[in-house]
């Protein structure tokens, strides 16, 4: 079983609209569709399609529950979610145009999680999680979700022995770690300010963060990725796709990638694998689908190159 966390899930409403979003225009909205939200969900989506076993953990508002487990129902994602009592699962906007290429999100903030739900949360991946499974941790945590709540939840899924992904930024993947979890994909950046190196090579940062974690995936954006793993690096160049909207692309690589692992696919087709998925994904419109024959047929284009150290 491969359970996802996502701690601020969100329902997406999809706006369309007529070209390019502009200030001091009316920009009327053509078509509206909803998509689950959050990157752990979008996780549990790409299982789902590859027919991996999964379950999404997380916690969500009370009051528009139905509509988030409509989304869920849809997109095949099992779930077993705790409930806050007296709020709603945030909404993040994603105006789309109909003739142009990209998107614009307007997230909101999401709930405050009770204590209550904090401790029910580790005790039920206490209760559930065992060694053979993979967990992984995806997206933003939700206001007022400290460090200190998260290391809890890093630790308490630890406690377990299980493969640890974690797919989270700034101080949260920072945290993540210095916990030496077994899988993260950050950008070129975040390598730079983990590390808090900035003289040496982008090569040179991966292979020292490495050393820490056992599957490093540095995302270079439409240039591809380099992953680092057992001692080797893997520089990724993604095939050409006439892109429509790049929202969720990461994600369904993290899940294309878990998913590569959990069927023991050796490094370099997985690679293959969640670049071609993550590359489909980038020619849908909305913010989590993809195809898998399309990827299929992608996957073919993915060149790896591996990096010999100099």
């Amino acid at each position: 079983m491969i359970y996802t966390i996502t701690l601020n899930p969100a329902i997406d409403r999809l706006l369309f609209i007529r070209g390019e979003l502009e200030k001091r225009k009316t920009n009327r909205v053509i078509k509206t569709e909803f998509d689950c939200g959050g990157k752990g969900l979008h996780v549990s989506g790409v299982l789902s399609k590859f027919g991996i076993k999964n379950e999404a953990l997380g916690i969500a508002g009370s009051d528009n529950l139905d509509k988030l487990y409509a989304i869920l129902k849809e997109k095949h994602i099992n779930h077993d979610f705790l409930v806050e009592a007296g709020t709603s699962t945030r909404e993040c906007f994603v105006v789309l145009s109909d003739d142009t290429n990209g998107s614009t999100m307007i997230p909101e903030a999401g709930f405050t999680v009770s204590q209550t739900n904090k401790d029910n949360l580790l005790k039920q991946i206490a209760k559930k999680v065992k060694k053979e499974d993979m967990v992984v941790i995806a997206g933003s945590p939700p206001p007022h979700y400290t460090l200190s709540d998260f290391k809890e939840l890093l630790r308490t899924v630890k406690a377990t022995g299980v493969f640890l992904g974690c797919d989270n930024s700034g101080e949260y993947l920072n945290l993540a770690v210095e916990m030496g979890v077994d899988f993260i994909k950050p950008n070129e950046d975040e390598v730079i300010a983990i590390l808090d190196e900035k003289t040496n090579s982008l090569e040179e940062n991966i292979r020292t963060l490495a050393e820490k974690i056992p599957y490093l995936v540095v995302s270079l954006g439409a240039k591809g990725s380099i992953c680092a793993h057992n001692g080797k690096l893997y520089q990724v160049i993604p095939p050409k796709v006439q892109e429509r909207n790049d929202t969720g692309a990461g994600d369904v690589f993290v899940g294309a990638f878990i998913a590569g692992l959990a069927m023991n696919m050796p490094i370099t087709e997985t690679l293959k694998v969640a670049t071609g998925c993550s590359a489909s994904k980038v020619m849908q419109q909305d913010s989590s689908s993809f195809d898998l024959e399309a990827a299929g047929k992608l996957k073919n284009q993915v060149s790896i190159i591996q990096l010999e150290e100099r």
